[in-house]
């Protein structure tokens, strides 16, 4: 039934015709969610505000908008820019309930495979907690030379104050334009963003881009890497545990991989319990945040990053937002 709504609802947000019967409930989610935001504009419900600037990235369209790789792309700039960078997430799927650290060898299991990906590719600080406030307050406890606090999937997360909004779109804008479930906006919008990125190639509205493209070098669990290239005529298993496998797929393809069987898999897919289908190709590629869990029984997989470039224009913006918190100082 989820594999059959998650394919399902897609479709019915792209127009208002067919989702009409589901009408009624967006309204009755749209006060719902109202009266949660008024009562923490009111105070009723409070929001912790962490001793370090805090900067929310999210979308408000559900499924998959590019948000990690922007995220991703966001610390590794703020970093070079001498903010002293750590990284909030709820770790979406993962076994465990408490607040941890993710470190470099931690199990995705365990902390979600997003955070896994983040921490093992910017080598910044990464807790996990469902009340992102909590994994702040231990982040700064055990790195307090952190100065600057990235919260990967916030927007609707009211507990946590922030200082900065990044909202990320990708082709799809704003679908319909209905809230859940009858469309796929989890709020209203057009809605208040220090930033606004769009991760697709046609923008819908205005914003910054925030360009996506393959990495030219897969690589193993080993460490050894290969050209992306080498591979344009060896028949390859694709597969794609992500909110949107196809455009993984036309990436590759785009890449000049000829020979591909593609496989598509739900979205944070554990591969625990997986097999291969029978007959795959002996040479496997995968993204990222796939590698991530796929590589603790298959490590001879070959992962390749997806990597997000921002226009100059949205660092300008950035950059001045931020200058008004604190300079970071350059060590």
């Amino acid at each position: 039934m989820r594999a059959w709504l998650s394919a399902l609802l897609p479709r019915l947000w792209l127009s208002r015709a067919l989702a009409w019967p589901l009408w009624p409930l967006s309204l009755l989610y749209g006060l719902v969610s109202g009266l949660r935001r008024g009562l923490y504009r009111l105070g009723w419900l409070r929001s912790v505000r962490l001793p370090v600037p805090v900067l929310v990235v999210g979308n408000v369209v559900t499924g998959g908008s590019g948000k990690t790789p922007v995220t991703m792309a966001l610390v590794e700039g703020l970093q070079a820019r001498g903010w002293r960078v750590g990284v909030l997430s709820r770790g979406y799927g993962r076994s465990t309930h408490d607040c941890r650290e993710v470190l470099p060898d931690s199990p995705a299991r365990e902390v979600g495979d997003e955070p896994a990906l983040i921490r093992r590719r910017c080598g910044v600080p990464v807790f996990v907690a469902a009340r992102r406030a909590d994994a702040g307050l231990a982040l700064l406890a055990r790195h307090p030379q952190t100065d600057l606090l990235v919260c990967d999937d916030g927007l609707q997360h009211l507990a946590l104050a922030r200082d900065l909004e990044v909202c990320v779109f990708d082709d799809r804008g704003v679908g319909n334009g209905w809230l859940l479930p009858a469309g796929p906006l989890r709020e209203r919008w057009p809605r208040a963003a220090d930033l606004v990125l769009h991760s697709g190639e046609r923008p819908a509205f205005a914003g910054f881009r925030a360009r996506r493209a393959l990495a030219v070098q897969a690589h193993r669990a080993d460490g050894q890497s290969r050209a992306l290239a080498s591979l344009a005529d060896t028949p390859v298993l694709a597969l794609a545990g992500i909110a949107q496998p196809a455009r993984f797929f036309a990436m590759l393809r785009a890449a000049g991989l000829r020979r591909l069987q593609e496989l598509a898999l739900p979205d944070h897919q554990d591969f625990a319990a997986w097999e291969p289908p029978a007959g795959a190709p002996a040479v496997w590629l995968c993204t990222e945040k796939d590698a991530v869990k796929l590589w603790a029984r298959h490590p001879d997989a070959w992962a390749v990053p997806l990597q997000a470039e921002l226009d100059a224009g949205a660092w300008q913006a950035l950059d001045a937002r931020l200058a008004l918190l604190r300079r970071p100082q350059v060590p």
